[in-house]
């Protein structure tokens, strides 16, 4: 498992550094200029080459590829066009609220979807099948953003039960409580989705299980159905739901863009429309450079999964 583990950070690194040459091509050659944003619209050529010469956008697209990538090296991930501050800790000041709204969000889906899609799929061809099947349907179809502005209407400007946006009561104290109140509309909007998603592969995969073989020797030897559930049943499930968390986590990082964007939560997915909206190149590079360091630890994370639910997977 060591040498598996060890093989698999060495292939990352020249998977990232492909990718990172693949986010700097396409975000340099996206429409717009910074300089455009820091300069009056009166400026005068001369004023605009300063502009772009102190942003290091006067070189060509090697070298300032390679500059950025040395930097990166050391730790450095470059300076905020618009703040002037280092990008790196901009980028670990929003990770915590993505952190735990996307937490929140796949902690609670998983406790409702899990028990949901096992339920439907013991009841297969019942109504409660039926509901449970078209409610997932529903909950994957519902935009976020229509999803999200009609609650906020219902919830927080209707009834006033709920904050319309943001992480913290304005001048109020940063307790869990005043946290969790924040969280819950953006978690609903987040969680619906994830949930309508998990219970319809919970509910596919635990189809397939009770057709099996084993599940049928098992009902022969007169075992109760909850343990032919939890000890047979949910154990050979648990590799293609390992499959979708494993999807799943990568977004604790990137966040939800739309959502972020609705409720002003301050995370990396209302970070990111900041950065597109001001040309923020090197934010825009770190924030695709960490989403795929996440990406490529957490398939490695899945795989060690395997091995762990699965006795007869080997990494040798």
């Amino acid at each position: 498992m060591k040498k598996y583990i060890a093989k698999r950070l060495l292939t990352a690194i020249p998977v990232l550094l492909m990718i990172s040459i693949a986010a700097f091509i396409m975000i340099n050659l996206a429409p717009g200029d910074p300089t455009n944003l820091y300069v009056m619209p009166d400026a005068t050529p001369e004023q605009m080459e300063a502009t772009r010469r102190a942003l290091g956008l006067d070189q060509s697209y090697p070298v300032q590829y390679m500059r950025w990538l040395t930097r990166a090296l050391r730790g450095d991930l470059g300076i905020s066009y618009s703040t002037r501050y280092p990008v790196l800790p901009i980028l670990v000041s929003r990770i915590g609220p993505t952190v735990a709204l996307m937490g929140t969000t796949l902690l609670v889906s998983y406790i409702i979807a899990i028990p949901l899609g096992i339920i439907s799929a013991r009841k297969q061809g019942t109504w409660v099948d039926t509901l449970l099947t078209g409610g997932a349907f529903i909950g994957v179809s519902i935009p976020n953003f229509f999803l999200g502005l009609g609650l906020i209407y219902i919830f927080a400007v209707q009834l006033k039960w709920f904050p319309t946006g943001g992480m913290l009561e304005l001048g109020g104290n940063a307790s869990i409580l005043s946290v969790l109140h924040h969280l819950v509309l953006p978690v609903a909007v987040l969680s619906t989705f994830y949930i309508a998603n998990m219970t319809r592969y919970v509910r596919s995969t635990m189809i397939d299980v009770y057709g099996e073989n084993y599940i049928r020797t098992a009902t022969a030897k007169g075992l109760t159905k909850q343990v032919i559930l939890t000890r047979h049943g949910i154990r050979n499930a648990l590799i293609p739901i390992i499959t979708i968390i494993g999807t799943d986590l990568p977004r604790l990082v990137g966040g939800a863009i739309v959502t972020e964007q609705i409720f002003q939560w301050p995370g990396l997915g209302r970070l990111t429309i900041l950065a597109i909206n001001q040309r923020e190149y090197p934010m825009l590079m770190a924030i695709t450079l960490l989403s795929a360091v996440v990406v490529l630890l957490v398939n490695l994370l899945v795989d060690m999964m395997y091995a762990v639910v699965d006795p007869r997977i080997k990494y040798d």
